[in-house]
């Protein structure tokens, strides 16, 4: 795999964007917190590089047996004086996460304790706190993660239902790795044919030959790229969440459904008109699918210019929402519905005062106060979800892994063209152009502006 083109061995670049950028030393050891911040009965303590073995000798009388945890007491560097009484584990690389040597200190997790163990590593000759997401930085360079495991990784942390944590998993497992590994391999027998074709050009039958299942192979992998992209962003939307918009005229009952729903009190409930101003969000863990409902200024007619402003974001967000739940009450009011054809499911509000519970062509029919008919409402909105994400079987999670996907794809098709056309030259130029933006997915070519954004997200520890 290769690493960040344009450093010398054993740098990397550091820094976020718009900051002067640094260049920090690979060759340093670094240590940090890996588990959380705040009084706790154990704290985690990780080191990588070099240094590693000569922490463990100064401060821990020695290295335990590899890969298992040993009591032992940890001491100053300078003045000997012992610090606590630590589970130490010793894992050298580079068989270990980063590929360099490693070490854990489980400590104790008072705030004296930690204090006293950071500051005696930041005494070591070569040793320095680690920037955010270094250690999954230097598993990438070392060849022990690409990065869509590294983004897997990123996911898996930051997952707060199942279906993500299922989805993270298998992005971390290699799911989209492995399968951008197969089609690159595909790319480079069909790149050392086209040049056969062009090194035996004179020979006209056998370029000839070459040239028609070449063609024909090409696009197929273009035509097996598209089918993949034609996935709805399942992957995408399940990472960031289904966008669920509660839109409505006034007094529709849109805020007490969101209290509902949220099962809290977050958004003000009032008879007046058009209280509700800005949009007011609650995240829900449906079933394992993450949902955000979104409760917005009621739609009316208005002079009133703050209230404008709240109206124009509704109808802002209804454009951009994966399902709308256009809500009514029990006396219908002369409202534009804005939804125009997006996924929608009609909801009449408040059929605690309604004379007749039943709705009518498909319309469902709640009572956010008694609880009537908050289960069917969200089971259409689970079905709904569920269509648009999956259940974590997504393949292509993020927006920069189809935005790549979709140029291969285009440079295949261009390829292919070519190829048919008999412009040789031209087409294996567009398929060079495929493999290396391929290689972007996985890390295989420079790519230290996208490292720099994924890695800048992650936690100190990791």
């Amino acid at each position: 795999m290769a690493s960040s083109s344009g450093l010398r061995s054993g740098e990397q670049r550091s820094g976020r964007e718009g900051s002067d950028e640094t260049v920090i030393s690979a060759s340093d050891t670094i240590f940090a917190l890996a588990s959380g911040h705040g009084r706790s009965g154990i704290c985690v303590v990780r080191l990588s590089g070099p240094g590693t073995r000569v922490a463990l000798e100064v401060m821990a009388g020695g290295m335990s047996a590899p890969r298992r945890l040993t009591l032992r007491t940890l001491s100053h560097p300078a003045s000997a004086e012992p610090l606590d009484r630590a589970l130490v584990a010793w894992m050298p690389g580079p068989e270990s996460f980063t590929g360099e040597d490693q070490a854990e200190l489980h400590i104790h997790g008072g705030l004296a304790v930690r204090s006293a163990v950071l500051g005696a590593l930041a005494a070591l000759d070569g040793f320095r706190p680690a920037e955010p997401g270094e250690f999954t930085r230097r598993a990438f360079l070392n060849a022990r993660m690409d990065l869509s495991e590294v983004e897997g990784l990123a996911d898996l942390i930051d997952a707060e239902t199942e279906a993500q944590r299922r989805q993270a998993l298998r992005q971390l497992q290699g799911s989209l790795g492995h399968l951008v590994e197969d089609w690159r391999e595909r790319l480079i027998d069909i790149l050392a044919s086209l040049e056969a074709c062009l090194d035996f050009s004179d020979e006209g039958d056998l370029a000839l030959v070459l040239e028609r299942p070449i063609a024909i192979e090409v696009e197929g992998l273009a035509a097996e790229l598209r089918r993949h992209l034609a996935d709805q962003g399942r992957g995408e939307r399940l990472r960031d969440g289904f966008v669920v918009v509660l839109a409505g005229p006034v007094n529709a009952g849109k805020s007490t459904l969101l209290n509902a729903l949220a099962r809290r009190e977050i958004a003000i409930v009032a008879a007046t008109p058009g209280t509700t101003r800005d949009p007011v969000e609650a995240h829900c863990d449906l079933d394992g699918l993450p949902v955000t409902f979104i409760d917005t200024a009621g739609l009316r007619e208005t002079e009133d210019e703050v209230e404008q402003q709240g109206i124009a974001r509704t109808k802002a967000r209804v454009r951009a929402a994966d399902l709308v739940l256009w809500l009514e009450g029990p006396e219908k009011q002369a409202v534009r519905n804005p939804v125009n054809g997006a996924p929608a499911l009609h909801v009449r509000t408040k059929a605690d005062l309604a004379p007749a519970p039943g709705g009518t062509n498909g319309e469902l029919v709640v009572s956010a106060r008694t609880g009537f008919g908050m289960d069917q409402l969200l089971a259409r909105v689970r079905e709904f979800a569920e269509a648009g994400m999956g259940r974590g079987d997504g393949v292509i999670t993020r927006e920069r892994h189809r935005i790549a996907l979709q140029e291969v794809a285009a440079s295949l098709e261009r390829g292919s063209a070519a190829l048919s056309s008999g412009s040789v030259e031209l087409g294996a130029e567009d398929v060079r152009l495929a493999l290396r933006t391929l290689g972007e997915i996985t890390g295989r070519v420079d790519v230290e502006q996208v490292l720099d954004r994924i890695f800048a997200s992650f936690c100190i520890g990791k």
